[in-house]
């Protein structure tokens, strides 16, 4: 089966954006997500071929936006 996913982040568009950009947007071959930016927010849409894939891709996107949350509580 195939999979695909949106995850939708209304907030700081410009650092999530560049947090992103360094990311690798390709997971172990089973899953892939593509990073689109506007105005008020981030929209990610996920594309695997497994479940398995489907949940490593959440979850390193969720990570990293973990991370940003904890960096802009700190400031």
């Amino acid at each position: 089966m195939k999979y695909e996913s949106t995850i939708s982040v209304k907030g700081d568009s410009e650092l999530i954006s560049k947090v992103f950009a360094s990311e690798d947007r390709e997971i172990k071959g089973t899953a892939s997500y593509k990073v689109k930016k506007s105005r008020d927010g981030v929209t990610f849409a996920v594309e695997a071929e497994d479940s398995i894939g489907l949940r490593t891709a959440l979850n390193s996107i969720t990570k990293v936006l973990t991370v940003i949350e904890k960096v802009k509580q700190i400031k």
